[in-house]
C-alpha cells in the first residue's frame, strides 16, 4: 500500500486509554513489549518509550558516571616462552601446527582472519 502522488502521510495519534492498556499489558508476567506492540498495531520502540514514560523516567538516558578502576601494569614474562605464537588447528584426522614470530602477531592476526573466512 503506498502512497498517492502528493497525499502526506499522517501521524496517528493514540488515547491515552489505548497508551495505559498497551502499557499495563507489558507489566504482566512473561508478556513481552514486542507481543503486546504486534498485537496492538504499533511500533515496539514507540511501546517502550510510553512504558518508560509511565515510569516517570526520560527516555533519554543521562551520561554514566565516571568510575576510576585500579589498573595493573602488564605481566612480563620471560622472553623464551613468549617468542612465539602457537596455533594447533584440528579438523577430523587432520592437525596442522602453526608457529608464528610474537614480533609479527599483526600478520599472524591477518593470516587467521583470511584462514577463516
Amino acid at each position: 500500500m503506498g502512497l498517492i502522488r502528493g497525499e502526506r502521510r499522517r501521524r496517528r495519534r493514540h488515547s491515552t486509554e489505548f497508551k495505559a492498556e498497551a502499557v499495563a499489558a507489558c507489566r504482566l508476567p512473561g508478556v513481552s513489549i514486542a507481543s503486546v506492540a504486534l498485537a496492538n498495531g504499533v511500533n515496539a520502540n514507540l511501546l517502550r518509550r510510553w512504558v518508560i514514560a509511565s515510569e516517570g523516567k526520560t527516555v533519554q538516558s543521562e551520561p554514566a558516571a565516571f568510575v576510576q578502576l585500579q589498573v595493573e601494569p602488564p605481566r612480563v614474562a620471560s622472553p623464551a616462552s613468549t617468542a612465539e605464537i602457537r596455533i594447533e588447528l584440528r579438523r577430523g584426522a587432520i592437525a596442522v601446527n602453526v608457529t608464528w614470530p610474537l614480533a609479527e602477531s599483526a600478520a599472524c592476526a591477518a593470516w587467521m582472519r583470511e584462514l577463516l573466512r
